[in-house]
């Protein structure tokens, strides 16, 4: 099977907001995923197989040092085949490339393994005020 990735890749609402709804496991919405990512975003990483829109990642910063990744998300299909590591994998290249010094995540205790081991993210202390 082959994937290819695409840094700031054109995409279709639609597709984001089926993609997002499955892998975060809500009702479909109604997101303008395309003018989000071109106001908030250093850029977007989308992964694709056969054409399909099989994994999407964004990657938003401060405009300087920090970037951070967002939304990560793989077709259920498509899970477990190394696609979410190679979504990071290519966010954490071009934030680099960007000249950001830090890249930072947040995500759910299940998913510790996935970005500690697979995308190599190290754990830090940081906080958070529910709004």
């Amino acid at each position: 099977m082959t994937i290819t990735y695409e840094w700031r890749g054109g995409f279709d609402n639609a597709a984001v907001n089926a993609l997002h709804a499955e892998g975060f496991n809500h009702q479909p919405s109604d997101v303008n995923w395309l003018t989000r990512v071109h106001r908030h975003s250093l850029g977007w990483v989308c992964a694709r197989h056969d054409g399909d829109l099989v994994g999407f990642v964004n990657v938003v910063w401060d405009g300087g040092a920090h970037a951070f990744i967002l939304d990560t998300v793989v077709a259920g299909s498509h899970r477990r085949l190394g696609i979410g590591a190679g979504l990071v994998a290519e966010a954490a290249r071009q934030a680099r490339t960007a000249k950001c010094e830090w890249l930072h995540v947040d995500f759910e205790d299940d998913l510790q393994s996935f970005y500690f081991d697979a995308c190599g993210f190290k754990p830090t202390t940081a906080g958070l005020i529910a709004l």
